[in-house]
C-alpha cells in the first residue's frame, strides 16, 4: 500500500504527514534557535525602524529639514508619507512575493541586511548644511528601505516559528518572536535616552549618530544567527512538490483570486494598529495639550512597552487553548468598553492615572495583537502564505497605524478644543471593525499548514466533512 496521503482521506493523511517528521514533530532544540532567531531579528529591524522615529522627532528637523527652505520642507513631508506607510506594504509585497517562491531564510537574511545597511548609512550621512538638498533626499531615501524592509520581517519571522511549531503551540512561539517589537522599542529608547544625556551641541554635532552606527554591531549578530538556521520545513516540503505544476506563479495573483479573505486579514488587525497609534504616537499629541510634560508621556510609553511584552506572550499563549478568534475578540470588546474610561484617566492631569489609563489601553491591544501571527499564518496556504500574511498585516498597519493619527488630529481640531470624545469614538469604531472581522473568520486554530488551500467559508451542511487535525478549527468555522 502506497504512504501517500489520499485527499480524500485526512485522518490518512494526517498520519502520513506524521510519519515525514519535521513538520508534524519538530525538534525542541531547533524550535528554541529559530525562535530565538526571529526573535532577534525582529528586535533589530524594530530598533532600527523606530529609531528613526525618534531621532526625526529631536534631531533631524534641525539637521536635515530647516524650516528656511519650503522645498526641503516638502520632501520631508512626502517622504515620511513614503516612508512611513506606503513603503511597508510594497516591502511586505516584493519579500512575500520571493518569501513564496525562494523561501523564507533568504528573504529574512536579506531584510536585515536592507534594515541594517540603511541605518547604518543615516549614521554617516552628512547634515544639510555639508551637501545641501542631497541630504534630506538621501535620509528618505534610507527611510523607504527601511520601510520596504520591516514590510518583509513580520511575515517572514513569524512563519520561520509557525511552519516549525507544533500545532498545538504555536501561539506559545509566536508570542516569543513577537516581543522584538516592545523589545526593539525599549532599546531604542535607552539608546537615544543615553545619547541626549550628552550636551545639546555635541549631541547635534555626532551624537545622534552613535546609536545608528550601533546597529551595524547589532546587524552582525543578527546575521549570524539568521544564516545558521535551516528552511521552514512546510515550505521545503512544498518546494519538493513544485514539478506537479501546482504552484503559483505570482502569489499575489493567487491571493488576489480569494479577497474575501486578505479583507478579513486586513480588517482584523486594523484595530489594535489604530489603538497602538493612540496610546502612543497620538498619546504625545493629545497628552501635552491637555497639560502634561513630554517626559510624562515618555513614561507612560515606557510602562506600555513593559505591559506590551508580558502581554503578548501570554495572550498569543492563550489562543493555543481558547482559539485565536475568543482572544482577538475579547480584546476588541475589551476597548469598546474601555475608550471612554481611559481617556477619563487621561483627562485628569494625574501622571499615575495617565499611566494606568496608556497601560489598560496596551492590555487590549495586546490581547488583539498577539494572536495576529498564528491567526494570519492559518489564513492561508503554504505556497502563497508570506505574500497573503505579509499583505494583511502591513495593509493593517498602512490603515490603522497610519491613517488613525490623521483622523484622530481632524476630529479633534474640529471639535474646537481638547475633547477626548472624538478619541473615544476613533477607539470604538476601529474596535467594531476588528470585533465584526474576526466574527466573520473562521477558527484556524490547528489548521493544517500542508494543506495548501486558501480557506474558504463552507456552508454548515460541508462544513461537517471537511476534515482539520483540530477539530476546535471547525467550531467558529460558521460564525
Amino acid at each position: 500500500m502506497s504512504a501517500a496521503p489520499n485527499p480524500q482521506r485526512p485522518e490518512r493523511a494526517e498520519r502520513a504527514e506524521r510519519a515525514e517528521g519535521p513538520v508534524a514533530v519538530p525538534d525542541p532544540a531547533l524550535l528554541r534557535k529559530v525562535a530565538l532567531s526571529s526573535l532577534l531579528g525582529t528586535v533589530i529591524e524594530y530598533y532600527d525602524f523606530l529609531l528613526y522615529g525618534t531621532m526625526a522627532a529631536i534631531a533631524f528637523g534641525r539637521l536635515f529639514f530647516p524650516e528656511s527652505n519650503p522645498t526641503v520642507g516638502t520632501i520631508a513631508a512626502f517622504g515620511t508619507l513614503a516612508a512611513g506607510y506606503v513603503a511597508r506594504p510594497v516591502g511586505g509585497a516584493l519579500f512575500g512575493h520571493f518569501g513564496d517562491r525562494l523561501g523564507r531564510k533568504s528573504m529574512l537574511v536579506l531584510t536585515m541586511a536592507l534594515m541594517g545597511a540603511a541605518s547604518f548609512l543615516i549614521g554617516v550621512l552628512p547634515t544639510y548644511e555639508s551637501i545641501g538638498i542631497a541630504a534630506p533626499v538621501l535620509l528618505v531615501l534610507f527611510r523607504v528601505v527601511q520601510g520596504i524592509a520591516i514590510g518583509g520581517e513580520w511575515a517572514g519571522a513569524t512563519l520561520m516559528v509557525v511552519e516549525h511549531a507544533d500545532a498545538r503551540r504555536r501561539g506559545l512561539w509566536s508570542g516569543v518572536m513577537q516581543m522584538g517589537s516592545p523589545l526593539g522599542f525599549l532599546l531604542s529608547t535607552l539608546a537615544v535616552t543615553a545619547t541626549t544625556l550628552l550636551p545639546p551641541d555635541r549631541f547635534l554635532a555626532w551624537g545622534w549618530r552613535i546609536p545608528f552606527l550601533f546597529s551595524a554591531l547589532l546587524l552582525g549578530i543578527g546575521l549570524y544567527v539568521r544564516i545558521s538556521i535551516t528552511e521552514s520545513p512546510l515550505f521545503q516540503q512544498a518546494a519538493r512538490s513544485r514539478d506537479t505544476g501546482t504552484t503559483p506563479r505570482i502569489p499575489l495573483a493567487e491571493v488576489l483570486r480569494e479577497p474575501r479573505t486578505l479583507v478579513r486579514a486586513c480588517a482584523v488587525g486594523i484595530g489594535p494598529f489604530a489603538l497602538t497609534a493612540l496610546i502612543s504616537t497620538f498619546m504625545l499629541t493629545y497628552a501635552t495639550s491637555v497639560g502634561y510634560a513630554t517626559s510624562d508621556v515618555m513614561t507612560g510609553l515606557l510602562f506600555t512597552a513593559v505591559t506590551g511584552l508580558v502581554g503578548i506572550p501570554l495572550f498569543s499563549a492563550l489562543s493555543d487553548r481558547v482559539g485565536r478568534r475568543a482572544v482577538v475578540l475579547g480584546g476588541a470588546v475589551g476597548i469598546m468598553l474601555l475608550a471612554a474610561p481611559v481617556y477619563a484617566l487621561v483627562d485628569t492631569e494625574s501622571t499615575a492615572l495617565l499611566i494606568l489609563g496608556m497601560v489598560l489601553g496596551q492590555v487590549v491591544q495586546s490581547a488583539m495583537y498577539a494572536p495576529l501571527g498564528p491567526l494570519l499564518s492559518e489564513m492561508f496556504g503554504t505556497h502563497v502564505r508570506y505574500t497573503g500574511a505579509s499583505l494583511g498585516y502591513q495593509l493593517a498597519a498602512l490603515i490603522g497605524g497610519g491613517f488613525t493619527p490623521l483622523m484622530a488630529g481632524s476630529l479633534l481640531s474640529a471639535s474646537g478644543g481638547v475633547s477626548s470624545t472624538p478619541l473615544v469614538a476613533v477607539a470604538v469604531l476601529c474596535g467594531l471593525v476588528t470585533a465584526l472581522a474576526i466574527w466573520r473568520t473562521a477558527e484556524t486554530r490547528g489548521r493544517d499548514l500542508a494543506d495548501d488551500s486558501v480557506p474558504r467559508r463552507k456552508p454548515e451542511s460541508s462544513r461537517a466533512h471537511h476534515g482539520r487535525p483540530d477539530g476546535a478549527a471547525q467550531k467558529g468555522a460558521g460564525r
